[in-house]
């Protein structure tokens, strides 16, 4: 609050002008969940057909979307969960489960053969992993879909957007 009220005055408009135009253009992309702001409803890595459809990576956040499309390893699908089961019982955070069940409903008429669930490696991440899993288990069942978790080259309570594009790939190829 203090910086605010010591900055400059043009400074503060824009900063109020810019949040007021993010209110009005960004949105969730109805396929994946993540902001992306434009004209078009759904996001440009929705609505590009060279994506893979075969792959569906379901992340916590957009920031770890966006470090995992910096590492250049994968080119399948995404959704943006919403974060992770809180161990902490006050601060839960509100997931996309049922948005994310009718997605993968979705992606599994297109061509789904496998859901990645790349979460931090740390005890929420393994918590949201094992909820996630049973949680997809009958979609899973019953159009044969492989569920997956990356592999562990990402160090225990490392989060993904602060990791390299060298230890993503690394995990990305060692997923199980």
């Amino acid at each position: 609050m203090y910086f605010l009220l010591q900055a400059e005055p043009e400074f503060r408009r824009e900063l109020a002008s810019s949040i007021e135009k993010a209110g009005n253009v960004v949105r969730h992309c109805p396929d994946c969940a993540r902001y992306h702001d434009g004209a078009n409803p759904v996001c440009g890595l929705c609505a590009n057909p060279n994506r893979d459809d075969s792959t569906l990576l379901i992340v916590p956040t957009d920031a770890d979307l966006r470090a995992i499309e910096q590492s250049g390893s994968y080119r399948g699908r995404y959704f943006v969960l919403g974060g992770t089961i809180s161990l902490a019982a006050n601060k839960q955070p509100i997931l996309r489960e049922k948005a994310m069940l009718e997605a993968a409903q979705k992606r599994s008429e297109k061509g789904l053969t496998e859901i990645i669930l790349a979460f931090p490696a740390n005890p929420e991440g393994d918590v949201t992993i094992e909820h996630l899993r049973t949680v997809l288990s009958s979609l899973s069942n019953e159009k044969q879909i492989t569920i997956t978790m990356l592999g562990r080259g990402l160090s225990t309570g490392s989060e993904l957007e602060y990791a390299d594009p060298a230890t993503i790939q690394s995990a990305l190829a060692n997923r199980k």
